[in-house]
């Protein structure tokens, strides 16, 4: 009996499937000799080429003058707080991070990157919050590289992705909190600012890993009503207020009254029917929770 025979296997390219996505990149080091050495041995291969040509030998001397000229394109310097990302022909061959003066293939390409941190302004974006009310937001984010390759390959523009993704982290975490704490207990954006601000680095920390990038802080510089809906929103807020106010005023009131009742009762200074109780705790309220002072009314007859 024979065998099935197993089809042959195409190559993703060749069968007309798109390949998986490639791997995100990875910074690795890049070879580099010291600098002062290498200058040295530079000057040492001048110097053999000066004595060639002048021996007559022109043609090891142009060799050598070639290989002197190339040589002399190797040396690079590192700044502090940058790094120097190397390519040979389109291939990724490493960063350097070392602060200092080097020496590489002369035939690599250098791109600088800096590594100092940096300070982000966001514009003030006008979002829905939570409940859907039309708010201003905007925040202040600190951020470095720490992956040149990944923010080099793996993104266009490392800087403008990061403005981007601030962008819509923001609008994401503003619309899963309220503006305001309407009920107790929960968390808002302008009650809660700290763990705002951590949800909002955790937020951009996931959108701008892809791009070698590391959020240090961040926090809301900006947060307001939008004009249509200030006035409406700020009566509600002087409302609650008013509401938490009064509560209180008439809480105090209350253990005044008690304490009142309770005290007049134990030293038997005056007896009072359940009738006398009701009217005085009732004067006594009037003259606590009262916004204007009170003029009272002096009974010069009866107690009756």
């Amino acid at each position: 009996m024979n065998k099935l025979e197993q089809p042959p296997v195409i190559p993703p390219h060749q069968s007309g499937v798109s390949p998986e996505p490639g791997i995100a990149s990875v910074e690795r080091r890049a070879f580099g000799l010291p600098g002062v050495p290498a200058v040295l041995l530079w000057l040492v291969l001048a110097g053999v080429t000066l004595w060639l040509l002048l021996s007559e030998q022109f043609v090891v001397g142009v060799l050598a003058g070639i290989l002197t000229f190339f040589g002399l394109l190797g040396f690079f310097i590192v700044q502090p707080n940058q790094a120097s990302l190397l390519t040979l022909f389109g291939r990724y061959v490493g960063t350097e991070r070392r602060n200092g003066f080097y020496w590489t293939n002369p035939f690599t390409v250098r791109k600088r990157i800096s590594l100092r941190i940096r300070n982000f302004n966001s514009e003030r974006l006008k979002v829905n919050d939570q409940m859907g009310n039309p708010i201003e937001i905007a925040a202040v984010i600190v951020w470095r590289v720490v992956d040149t390759a990944r923010a080099v390959f793996d993104v266009e523009d490392y800087i403008a992705f990061v403005a981007i993704q601030a962008e819509t982290g923001l609008r994401h975490l503003a619309s899963q909190y309220p503006y305001d704490d309407y009920v107790d207990g929960s968390m808002s954006l302008r009650g809660n600012p700290d763990e705002v601000a951590e949800a909002l680095v955790r937020e951009l920390g996931t959108r701008l890993r892809h791009a070698g990038v590391e959020i240090l802080e961040a926090r809301l510089s900006h947060l307001a009503y939008s004009p249509e809906i200030a006035g409406a929103m700020l009566q509600r807020q002087q409302a609650s207020a008013i509401i938490a106010a009064r509560t209180q005023i008439v809480q105090g009131a209350v253990g005044m009254v008690q304490m009142a009742l309770q005290q007049l009762s134990d030293q038997r200074i005056v007896e009072l029917d359940e009738e006398r109780k009701a009217q005085m705790v009732s004067n006594l309220l009037v003259v606590l929770t009262s916004e204007r002072g009170t003029q009272p009314i002096v009974n010069a007859g009866s107690l009756y």
